[in-house]
């Protein structure tokens, strides 16, 4: 073998089996493990341990406020976002990689997404409408207190969308994507976004099975948009939606400040009993509707369905 041929093999090699070797000059970025203690740290464990300070996880709670609420979750979407930030410093990758593109925040992907969330949370009432389960009772708010309440209830249910996205489908996504598959880590994160709402009071098996139903469909809206933001504005504006604008229950729990008076009779099965309209047969339905009209509306895979 001559050098000619000998520099030509080399060239091929390294082209096959990439070095973890930093280039010359670029600075040696932490490890994964590294990382995700850090993020671990600093996204969960952090805000925990002052909201538990501040007596600020509130436990036995049988209504929710904006105060005590926006208190909570926007602790925690601060520390999961900063901890997100953190860890793409260190490994010196732009948020983009983890589906979070900056340029994007609250754009029309965002927008886009809250017109399905409230879409599709009004469709399932409608269907139990329909039935006659569910009912619209009056208006609970006047005019100046709508605008309040509805401001207050939509800075909450921005900070628990921030909250849970970047938790669940954000850094972690990628992170387990790279090595498991794109699916195989949705799964996983999607058990793990059902067994997080499990402490919820009034939580049912139907519920619990419409939570990991929706962290597939939270994945599968990533996987087709590119992003988070689509599927940050829907959780956002489903949760306000249901919370505020119907005053229904959420994981088995009201909301002060409620829009409409609502209520609902028959099996629980049907109207999701203490738990809510999350709780019901129908939800799972919604669930597979929404999939199949994103499968329409975005035809093609943008995020990256490949193990490393």
């Amino acid at each position: 073998m001559n050098e000619a041929e000998l520099q030509t093999q080399k060239k091929c090699e390294s082209k096959a089996v990439p070095s973890n070797r930093p280039a010359a000059g670029v600075p040696r970025v932490w490890n994964r493990s590294a990382c995700l203690m850090i993020w671990v740290g600093t996204g969960l464990i952090l805000p925990v341990l002052i909201l538990w300070a501040s007596h600020g996880l509130l436990r036995g709670r049988t209504a929710l406020s904006i105060e005590n609420e926006l208190r909570a979750k926007g602790t925690t979407a601060l520390f999961i976002a900063l901890a997100t930030w953190l860890v793409a410093r260190m490994q010196k990758r732009p948020l983009d990689d983890y589906g979070i593109p900056p340029r994007q925040a609250l754009g029309l992907r965002f927008w886009e997404g809250c017109v399905w969330g409230f879409g599709m949370l009004s469709v399932l009432l409608l269907a139990l409408r329909i039935s006659g389960h569910f009912r619209i009772e009056a208006a609970n708010l006047r005019t100046d207190a709508f605008l309040r309440y509805a401001l207050g209830w939509a800075a909450v249910f921005l900070c628990v969308a921030i909250s849970k996205e970047f938790m669940f489908r954000g850094y972690l996504l990628f992170v387990t994507s790279r090595r498991a598959g794109f699916w195989r880590a949705s799964v996983g994160l999607s058990i793990g976004f059902a067994v997080a709402h499990l402490g919820n009071p009034g939580e049912n098996v139907l519920g619990i099975l419409q939570v990991f139903g929706t962290g597939l469909l939270f994945c599968f809206m990533i996987r087709r948009t590119g992003s988070l933001w689509f599927a940050l504005g829907y959780h956002a504006a489903w949760d306000w939606a249901e919370t505020f604008f119907y005053g229904t229950a959420d994981s088995g729990i009201l909301g002060i400040g409620r829009f409409l008076n609502t209520s609902s009779e028959g099996p629980n099965w049907i109207i999701g009993g203490a738990t809510g309209p999350e709780g019901s047969v129908i939800a799972l339905l919604i669930v597979g509707l929404c999939a199949l009209l994103m499968h329409l509306r975005f035809p093609l895979g943008i995020y990256p369905d490949y193990p490393e």
